[in-house]
């Protein structure tokens, strides 16, 4: 057991909550996981870390890792939940995009994963909301985005439904703010730089000059240690 729990916890720092609740199901004496669902969540999550603080040569390899064990299976479901995880991190930090890996997928996929790619997209009429993680099942309809932003505990899901909610028009500058305090509190270079980026934009369109003045040296904090 102490072997077990030593294991739990060095998992944990490596490769995020996600594998270790994999790993913890193996530890308890429940049926064990497959190997390729190991290796993929934990080059997943290595992706997803490494992508979100600008390490792009590490990100690319850990993406092509997930995407070889997910393709073991030869089922589009893992395929697809892969790129969207991909996809979902670029949107995070700003580069909008329909997920055009995932869409050779969608047919064959089931109807949780067509509707994250059509939350990922933007497609919100008539999409089926419970078929969303639950986090993000409140952010189409949301008639206060602020609030809904603060409701989301998870800071990957809450600069996701962030990009999401500005791509559509209806992230308010409360929002921008929510978002790059999100970022700087995960040590997230890479949507940092981009949340940074548009409010410097938006604050100098605006006439703020002294605020986009911050938000440029903040740019320059954040790429000066590179």
């Amino acid at each position: 057991m102490a072997v077990c729990a030593r294991a739990r916890a060095e998992t944990a720092m490596k490769r995020g909550t996600i594998l270790l609740a994999l790993l913890l199901v193996g530890c308890a004496g429940g049926p064990p996981v497959p190997d390729w669902q190991v290796s993929t969540h934990g080059a997943l999550s290595a992706h997803m870390h490494a992508w979100l603080v600008g390490r792009d040569r590490v990100a690319a390899q850990e993406l092509t890792i997930a995407r070889r064990e997910a393709a073991r299976t030869g089922s589009a479901e893992p395929l697809a939940r892969v790129e969207l995880t991909a996809c979902a991190a670029r949107i995070a930090s700003l580069e909008f995009t329909d997920c055009p890996a995932v869409q050779s997928y969608l047919q064959d996929a089931g109807a949780e994963v067509r509707a994250y790619a059509d939350y990922l997209a933007g497609r919100w009429d008539g999409l089926d909301r419970e078929k969303l993680p639950v986090a993000q099942r409140g952010v189409p309809v949301a008639a206060d985005a602020l609030a809904q932003l603060r409701a989301i505990e998870d800071p990957f899901s809450r600069l996701v439904a962030a990009a999401l909610l500005l791509r559509t028009g209806r992230l308010p500058p409360t929002g921008i703010e929510l978002a790059i305090d999100t970022a700087t509190q995960q040590g997230w270079r890479r949507p940092l730089l981009a949340w940074l980026g548009f409010d410097r934009d938006r604050r100098r369109a605006a006439g703020d000059l002294d605020g986009a003045a911050e938000r440029q040296r903040r740019i320059g904090y954040a790429t000066d240690a590179r």
